[in-house]
């Protein structure tokens, strides 16, 4: 192996003037306070260790990246600074490994990092360490989801509108072939007609319900317009519960209000927003299925009027909570899969925010954050990022 600098120095000291080595040392001090100056002023996360896997460097974006001390971390095993990162995992030591990874604590996100060995001096096949690059991919990734999720939503939209569309066809022949039943029958005796009569009535309710039913779905899943206006937020929120009464209480179900009186101007399209509140609220009714409590709270921070909903139903499993928003996907019997993905699109068409919190056996609370109107701006701190822990 090919000696480095310090090697050749180390040999030679004696032959150096004391006033040289001085100078030497206060050059190899500089420099290296130069290059920790720039590591740590780069976003990308650089972790160096040596041959046994203990971290002889981190700056102070990896540390930021997991929550650590970069001083504190020195001279220890990968794998205990950063748990869960097993160097054997993450290198076989034959060259440049190139992953992604996702960081729960101290914020949800996703990094993408790449490991290069640290070859001896010469190129020579012994490594001295390994530099694990990390950058965060957060962003990117959640604009990538979003994408596909577009794209999924509207072969969604297609497909519901071209089933809606065959099935209302026969609907509506259904209904004119019915109509004239109802025409015929009349011409029959009386005694006769009864029975009739009431089966045909029967048939066309359900007829029309079937074709409500369709009418709103399309109205749900098409993208509609926003018909905006200021209104009463707390307004609507009793509007909905009003709605929903009957099912409230044939469910056996507690609907608890807390609600802010004075909350700030909200400027909403009232229809839409009560679908999605009675797609929240039923989405809560099916978790707790009969009995349990709903509590629903309105509240208001400097930027956002804040709408919650917590139930004590049986919560979300960890593996399930990334796919809530996923078309289709359910966890109920007899559910399509389409209320939240429908509650959130209305939240963003608003301008606003989604977020879930969900504890398994105990609940979940899931909050929608809405713009106020008289908060058209907001002065961002200096130097502040993206929040990379935001919700789907």
């Amino acid at each position: 192996m090919k000696r480095g600098f310090l090697e050749k120095l180390i040999e030679r000291i004696r032959l150096v003037q004391p006033g040289d080595v001085q100078n030497y040392l206060v050059e190899i001090a500089r420099e290296k306070g130069f290059l920790e100056t720039i590591f740590n002023a780069i976003r990308e996360g650089v972790i160096v260790t040596d041959p046994g896997g203990r971290v002889i460097y981190l700056n102070q974006a990896a540390g930021g990246f997991f929550g650590i001390d970069p001083q504190q971390s020195l001279g220890k095993l990968l794998d205990e600074v950063v748990k869960g990162l097993d160097l054997a995992q993450i290198s076989d030591g034959s060259g440049v490994v190139n992953r992604d990874l996702e960081v729960f604590y101290p914020v949800n996100r996703f990094l993408n990092f790449y490991v290069v060995p640290l070859m001896s001096e010469g190129g020579q096949a012994e490594t001295e360490g390994l530099a694990i690059i990390l950058r965060d991919i957060t962003e990117t990734r959640r604009a990538t989801q979003e994408t596909i999720e577009s794209e999924r939503f509207s072969a969604l939209t297609l497909l519901a509108a071209g089933v809606a569309h065959e099935i209302g066809n026969p609907l509506n022949s259904l209904d004119i072939h019915l109509q004239l039943m109802q025409r015929r029958v009349k011409k029959l005796a009386a005694r006769v007609r009864a029975g009739f009569d009431e089966s045909i009535a029967v048939a066309r309710q359900e007829v029309a319900r079937l074709d409500h039913i369709i009418t709103q779905f399309l109205r749900a899943i098409r993208p509609q317009p926003l018909v905006l206006r200021m209104v009463n937020l707390n307004a609507i929120i009793k509007e909905s519960v009003a709605f929903l009464d009957a099912e409230i209480q044939n469910r056996d179900i507690l609907v608890e209000l807390e609600l802010e009186e004075a909350l700030p101007p909200l400027e909403l399209d009232s229809d839409q927003i009560k679908q999605a509140i009675y797609n929240v609220i039923r989405n809560a009714f099916q978790a707790m299925k009969s009995g349990g409590i709903l509590r629903i709270r309105s509240g208001a921070d400097e930027f956002h009027a804040v709408l919650a909903f917590s139930d004590t139903g049986g919560g979300i499993d960890p593996e399930n909570i990334s796919k809530i928003f996923e078309p289709y996907f359910t966890t109920k019997s007899g559910g399509s899969g389409l209320g939240l993905l429908i509650v959130r699109r209305i939240v963003r068409a608003h301008g606003g925010e989604m977020m879930i919190e969900s504890t398994p056996m105990q609940g979940v609370t899931l909050t929608i954050k809405l713009p106020r109107a008289d908060r058209r701006v907001r002065f961002l701190e200096q130097g502040s990022e993206p929040n990379s822990a935001e919700n789907p």
